[in-house]
């Protein structure tokens, strides 16, 4: 199961940074918005120290972030962790040869992409995303790693929408789950 990585005064700091808006993008969902923490300098330094902290005393290669708010939180924490940063994008947007996984979202299927010489082979990996609800996106960035030869030593996210069993859905699948906060409701 997931682990809080988050200290209880840290985790009311980082909450009130972040903004929920009722109703969006359909109705009855609750949408948990972190452009909010990522405006906020010592909120987003806070949540970006949390996650690369955890993680200090282990070897990690590189952070993939997905897109897009992944990247702003994946590229922050490769750059405290000093490892380099690999770009999970959308279809279409990566310019050289890429391997790909489809994935499905609650009104259809989406796609994302990876350079194929993105990592090394045996590359130790850090998988990151601001939040994780049915664990779709998060396991499809994760099979393209291992598709690469990487090895994922775990998946971060500043949010768990525990109801939706993403964060069980790929520790079920012996990832290594983080989180720094979590939210009922969705």
């Amino acid at each position: 199961m997931p682990s809080t990585i988050a200290d209880p005064a840290l985790a009311e700091r980082l909450r009130a940074a972040i903004r929920t808006i009722p109703d969006y993008p359909k109705p009855g969902i609750l949408f948990r918005d972190i452009t909010t923490l990522l405006s906020n300098g010592p909120a987003f330094q806070d949540a970006v120290n949390a996650i690369a902290g955890r993680f200090a005393d282990e070897r990690i290669d590189s952070v993939a972030g997905i897109e897009a708010r992944g990247f702003v939180l994946g590229g922050a924490v490769a750059h405290a962790m000093g490892v380099g940063f690999v770009p999970i994008r959308k279809s279409g947007k990566l310019p050289h040869r890429t391997i790909s996984r489809e994935y499905a979202l609650e009104y259809g299927t989406d796609r994302l992409e990876v350079h194929i010489d993105a990592l090394p082979d045996n590359a130790r990996v850090l998988v990151i995303d601001d939040l994780i609800a049915t664990g779709g996106t998060a396991l499809a960035g994760v099979e393209l790693v291992e598709e690469l030869g990487g090895h994922v030593v775990a998946a971060a996210f500043v949010i768990d929408l525990p109801d939706l069993g993403g964060a069980a859905r790929l520790a079920a699948r012996d990832v290594h789950v983080e989180i720094l906060l979590s939210f009922d409701g969705h």
